[in-house]
């Protein structure tokens, strides 16, 4: 080993052990995503179904969907997981959006800051 030589293998595995943080940090961090992302779809789609639950008209042969009682049931479903979301109804379906934030845990320690991911689900009553 020459005088010039000095330091080369330090910057090498330096260099090495910063890659292996970053590809770990896109799968332990990008399977957070994927978690968060199906969960908040889970979420907003069985809000949208029980609110869709809030029907008037069945005997009638029309169902029509009770627009204030199908968003307060959506929304107090959603508060019950701690979750928030926007919940909107009109006389035809229930539609539930969530958004999330996700910390990102290895990725954070080379910069990379929360990211955000969300759904929105809607859900009809149909009549058989």
């Amino acid at each position: 080993m020459t005088i010039d030589d000095r330091g080369s293998i330090t910057a090498l595995v330096l260099g090495l052990v910063m890659t292996f943080v970053a590809c770990a940090g896109l799968a332990v961090d990008g399977g957070r995503l994927v978690t968060a992302k199906v969960r908040a779809s889970d979420r907003a789609e069985n809000a949208a179904r029980l609110g869709a639950q809030a029907v008037t008209g069945l005997r009638l042969g029309v169902p029509e969907v009770d627009e204030r009682r199908a968003v307060r049931i959506a929304g107090e479903f959603l508060e019950s997981f701690g979750a928030s979301g926007n919940v909107e109804a009109n006389q035809y379906e229930v539609c539930v959006a969530i958004r999330e934030q996700v910390e990102m845990t290895l990725l954070g320690l080379v910069g990379v800051g929360p990211k955000s991911v969300g759904e929105r689900r809607c859900a009809r009553p149909i009549m058989e």
